[in-house]
């Protein structure tokens, strides 16, 4: 049985966008000698994921930044054929070939879809941290992931907007990846979460 699983970048004060929503700040760390590494192990976390989903802002950033509407074959190279839900509530261009499925609402029934289609594998919530929060809010969320960058922002899209207390969050894992700070932590279902 397969997990969900935010996974995401962040800065040391907690924002995974500055104000603009720019990335920028994250793609100016230095990689060094761990580029290969990183790579490989975002290639064996992506191994086990069978669906993703994601905020309209999130879905935006990634059109725009990596141009997929004029180079949708770049979508397939990175994700394969994994399906991709995408909250919002507007209208958004899909991209050519893409498993797209645009939905809004509650996150229970949709999660429910994720987890059918992952087979077992697990589900990846891309981003932002409001939606990683409402799937924390209804119980549905087992694990953050984190990549700490050696940057502060000062402001931004926070990481989750949402109170985790220390009796929900339990420490796997911890390690150093050049630069960056990797934390894993598993999220109790707390009864008020279901």
């Amino acid at each position: 049985m397969g997990i969900t699983q935010f996974y995401t970048a962040t800065s040391i004060d907690g924002f995974i966008a500055d104000e603009a929503n720019s990335l920028e700040w994250l793609f100016q760390v230095p990689a060094g000698d761990d580029e290969v590494g990183h790579e490989a192990r975002f290639a064996a976390f992506f191994e086990r994921v069978g669906a993703m989903v994601m905020g309209s802002t999130t879905y935006e950033w990634v059109l725009a930044n990596e141009r997929l509407l004029e180079h949708p074959e770049k979508w397939s190279a990175y994700y394969g054929e994994t399906p991709c839900w995408v909250f919002t509530t507007r209208e958004l261009p899909a991209i050519d070939g893409a498993d797209l499925r645009f939905v809004q609402g509650d996150v229970a029934p949709i999660h429910a879809e994720m987890v059918e289609a992952a087979g077992g594998d697990n589900v990846w919530i891309v981003g932002g941290g409001d939606l990683a929060g409402k799937f924390a809010d209804a119980g549905l969320l087992d694990e953050i992931r984190l990549s700490v960058a050696p940057v502060t922002l000062g402001g931004g899209a926070p990481l989750l907007p949402r109170r985790l207390l220390a009796s929900d969050l339990t420490l796997v894992d911890l390690e150093r990846q050049g630069q960056f700070v990797a934390v894993t932590y598993r999220v109790a279902r707390a009864p008020n979460r279901k």
